[in-house]
């Protein structure tokens, strides 16, 4: 039951569920950091304010092991938090390395306007300049705040508010990992409080992922030069249902990539076109191999949305039974 603050309106209740990262991650004596930390000893170190918070222990998991099953178990978890009447909004503790992965998902299938906020560290929680306490506490207060109601899942990291589409880790250990890209953060969390400036526009949402998630294989093939169809080939044999082109520019390839696409196609291998740029849409330009040439023989391009967030949502349309076209992709992207 909540308590009331001193006021008489009732306190916020948030919901961390802690799935392991650097923020829980601590080392033995001369060994690696192992993410080992509970929800109860990452909140033990904090306070909280007016909100009352509460833990719940997923998995303890570096974010380079996840995968599709993880990533179901957390929106399965961030689902059941949020259905409940008495919690106002959920936070994920959760590594850098794929956090970007795992916010679109959420982003993906939340309904409702309850704020789904994703932190981390970058510094390991036995370090003594550990951002994590920090980080917790700016997210809880995100996700308590009824500014950031109806904003989707959110990424909270030093100080800075991001939405989950478009979000990438660009930096391997800066304090802060993130960016938008071709944007910015959509508000920041001070002393003062939460403030968003910017209010993300969100397709509706798609269906949850089910447990056929778990075993989509979609594959990502980066284009260089030199590049063949080996590599493309390889994924299709190996069960990939997807493959998303990382192509150079604005999305291109090359003639035996393009002859690749015609085949996959033909088959039945859905096949879209992203970019290995940082910022920037895929623009299809140029014939001869180049993007114009790759769309016209059958592959899908993702717009502006990065590569492995594509790859994502591929994984979630097909694992339902969606017929990936044009428009079925360009609803979300």
């Amino acid at each position: 039951m909540s308590t009331r603050t001193e006021d008489g309106s009732r306190k916020a209740r948030v919901v961390v569920i802690a799935t392991g990262g650097t923020i829980a991650s601590s080392s033995e004596p001369g060994g690696p950091a192992v993410a080992r930390r509970t929800a109860a000893q990452l909140l033990g170190s904090t306070g909280y304010g007016d909100v009352e918070v509460e833990g719940r222990d997923l998995f303890s998991l570096g974010s380079y092991l996840l995968g599709h099953h993880e990533l179901r178990l957390i929106a399965e978890a961030v689902a059941a938090e949020v259905a409940r009447d008495d919690v106002t909004g959920v936070v994920v503790t959760h590594g850098t390395d794929t956090m970007e992965e795992t916010a679109f998902l959420l982003d993906l299938v939340h309904r409702g306007d309850k704020p789904v906020v994703l932190t981390g560290a970058q510094r390991a929680a036995d370090q003594p300049d550990s951002d994590g306490p920090r980080n917790l506490r700016e997210a809880v207060a995100v996700a308590a705040s009824p500014d950031a109601r109806g904003c989707g899942a959110l990424i909270s990291f030093a100080g800075r508010i991001f939405a989950a589409r478009g979000t990438r880790k660009h930096h391997t250990v800066a304090a802060q990992p993130f960016r938008t890209l071709d944007g910015g953060p959509i508000g920041r969390v001070d002393p003062t409080g939460v403030h968003i400036t910017t209010r993300p526009v969100r397709p509706a949402p798609l269906d949850p992922p089910g447990p056929r998630f778990d075993d989509t294989r979609v594959d990502v093939v980066t284009v260089h030069p030199g590049a063949d169809a080996a590599l493309a080939r390889a994924a299709v044999r190996a069960g990939a249902r997807a493959v998303v082109l990382a192509g150079t520019g604005v999305g291109n390839a090359n003639h035996a990539l393009l002859d690749w696409i015609t085949e996959a196609v033909a088959g039945g291998t859905v096949v879209a076109l992203s970019t290995r740029v940082a910022e920037g849409p895929v623009v299809p330009t140029y014939g001869n191999g180049g993007g114009v040439d790759l769309v016209r023989a059958g592959a899908l391009s993702v717009g502006g949305l990065p590569v492995y967030q594509a790859r994502l949502l591929l994984a979630l349309l097909l694992s339902q039974g969606v017929s990936v076209t044009r428009q079925a992709l360009a609803a979300h992207v």
